[in-house]
Parts: C-alpha cells; structure tokens; sequence
C-alpha cells in the first residue's frame, strides 16, 4: 500500500544528498580496492632466493632449479 499523497520531485530533492554520500562512498571503496589490488600486484610472490635450499628434516642442502 503505497502513501496517499507522494509528491515525488519534493522526495527527489530531500533523499538527493544521501545518494550523492552514497555514491560517493562506493566510489571511494572502489578506490580503495584499485589501490590495493595494484599494490598486491606489484609486490607480488617473488622469491627473495634462487638456488639450493636446506631440507628442514635433514639438514641436506637440496638444489632448487
């Protein structure tokens, strides 16, 4: 059941400034979220060494190639 007397241009102007906040929240989530998918992107999973690594159960240097 919908109010009997809706003026719709004097809501249009009341709710405009809360969706503008809103808009402007995702937006910035959006920013937020390109930041760190960039960051993570260019750190990356290098690994710090090449070459041999020590077995941590024997102590035995194992070649890494």
């Amino acid at each position: 059941m919908s109010a009997p007397d809706t003026n719709l241009e004097k809501q249009a102007e009341r709710h405009g400034p809360s969706l503008f906040g809103m808009a402007a929240v995702v937006v910035f989530a959006l920013l937020l979220l390109a930041g760190l998918t960039s960051w993570l992107a260019y750190n990356g999973n290098v690994p710090e060494q090449n070459g041999a690594m020590i077995d941590g159960r024997t102590g035995v240097t194992v070649s890494v190639d």
